[in-house]
């Protein structure tokens, strides 16, 4: 423990934030950075405690509270006190292949359980371990880590996304010969298509993959596996890791079908293509529009953020829950964490209020004689608390039409699509998503991992679930795994 007394003498100190105002006429990331010895006070703060919570990674009552991946946050937040850079270095990586992404887009479920929030504010976690791993890619320590002796196995990782670049990453380090397969023109999954710039720049992602090619990792995108290629991968290579996630939406009859009516990820990713110098899409563009927005979670705000960026004329948010439903959520220690997040600091800077409309649900949408969309009719709901159990009902008679012209459902998943499963031969359960024992399939050379087998979930347990998975892929292929 670097400062005995830090947690007494700094207080909790963020990175800071661009004006909503202003940024939100570009698609920067939105987050500065400490000075560095602000961000040693921050390191500080640790109490090294007997009982680190922060990496457990426990479950109780259905909630996760502490770090999926275990990270060793005492130790290198220790080392960010005594100013000793490559160790933290040293010890972040040991358990997180990627921290650029979590130290940008994970929620801190270690912070949620730093004892420091018992009676104060947690540890910023979560952004000492960005600016380790950033300060490392500045400093030249990130080069090419290539396995000294390469093993005669080879290994087809089907999904470019959190978890299978994480499992990419360590087979490689193994020794393996590693191919990851991409069925978009753009690597890094929903990285790439499914979180908007300004959270995670796509340069950074470009930049880890630049790294794990030197590496020796192989990449193929515009690669959609099928029915008619399964076989031969099956043939071409000793094992076959699958890490498609779960982005099959629940359903909205409409969406698709109506012209101004999408699910969130179509409309996500193709404001990242066009960002990236692609074609735009005006039917997925909220320039000039009125968008509502269905749902409460990150994809929601995700959609409301671009949305503003792309010069929307207004943005409601519908949120079927009531307010004391959805916040707040509370810490390990049964302290209030609000529910609030960057889309609707923008929403407030650029219209004056929140977008956000609770207990409120589409009862049904209203299209002019063309069929295009110009309305959402919403319904009030009521919800009663029973048991600890919520039941919602849907008041029929409170109705009201919000004009729209772009209506985005981002109401969560309903798990894996069908179409890799079915080239491999492979069942779906109830919950949608891969039927699979560990990370083991019914076909002894095929693996699956991340959203595909755990359902829709967060990028630190896609890491979590790729680290995984690559022992199990390693142990099939040598007996073993020392991973």
């Amino acid at each position: 423990m670097g400062k005995t007394t830090g947690f007494l003498d700094y207080v909790r100190r963020e990175d800071p934030v661009r004006d909503p105002a202003r940024r939100v006429g570009d698609y920067e990331e939105f987050h500065g950075v400490l000075p560095p010895q602000a961000r040693q006070e921050q390191g500080g703060r640790c109490m090294n405690c007997g009982v680190p919570f922060c990496q457990s990674g426990m479950e109780l009552e259905g909630v996760v509270y502490g770090c999926p991946l275990h990270n060793l946050i005492p130790e290198w937040n220790d080392m960010i006190w005594q100013g000793n850079g490559g160790h933290a270095l040293s010890r972040l990586l040991k358990t997180n292949c990627f921290p650029e992404f979590t130290g940008r887009v994970c929620p801190a479920l270690c912070e949620t359980a730093c004892v420091c929030g018992l009676h104060g504010q947690p540890v910023t976690i979560r952004e000492n371990e960005l600016q380790i791993i950033e300060n490392a890619f500045a400093q030249g320590l990130m080069q090419p880590r290539t396995p000294a002796v390469r093993s005669d196995k080879t290994v087809a990782v089907i999904g470019s996304g959190p978890a299978g670049l994480a499992a990419a990453d360590l087979l490689n380090r193994r020794g393996h010969t590693v191919t990851v397969f991409e069925r978009d023109d753009r690597l890094g999954g929903l990285l790439m298509y499914g979180i908007p710039n300004m959270k995670l720049d796509k340069q950074v992602i470009l930049r880890r993959i630049d790294l794990m090619t030197r590496e020796g990792v192989r990449f193929r995108v515009n690669a959609e596996i099928n029915a008619s290629n399964a076989q031969a991968l099956l043939e071409d290579y000793d094992a076959v890791l699958l890490c498609c996630g779960a982005t099959e939406p629940r359903a909205f009859p409409q969406a698709g079908e109506v012209p101004g009516v999408s699910y969130a990820l179509p409309y996500l990713k193709a404001a990242t293509r066009a960002l990236l110098g692609g074609e735009a899409d005006p039917v997925l563009s909220a320039a000039g529009k009125h968008v509502v927005v269905v749902g409460a979670g990150d994809t929601s705000a995700d959609c409301i953020a671009t949305a503003i960026r792309q010069g929307a004329a207004s943005v409601t948010q519908l949120i079927r829950k009531p307010q004391a439903l959805v916040e707040p959520r509370d810490n390990l220690w049964g302290n209030p964490i609000p529910f609030h997040d960057y889309a609707e600091d923008e929403a407030v800077a650029k219209f004056g209020a929140s977008p956000r409309q609770y207990e409120t649900v589409v009862d049904h949408i209203e299209t002019n004689e063309s069929g295009k969309l110009v309305g959402v009719v919403t319904a009030k709901t009521r919800w009663t608390v029973k048991n600890g159990k919520a039941k919602m009902e849907v008041l029929e008679a409170d109705k009201t039409l919000i004009p729209a012209d772009l209506l985005l459902i981002a109401s969560g998943f309903s798990g894996c699509e069908k179409s890799v499963l079915d080239a491999f031969g492979l069942e779906r359960t109830k919950r949608g998503v891969a039927a699979a024992e560990d990370y083991a399939t019914a076909n002894p050379q095929v693996f699956v991992a991340g959203d595909m087998r755990r359902g829709p979930s967060l990028v630190v347990w896609a890491i979590a679930e790729g680290r995984a998975a690559a022992q199990a892929v390693d142990a099939y292929l040598l007996g073993y795994s020392n991973l």
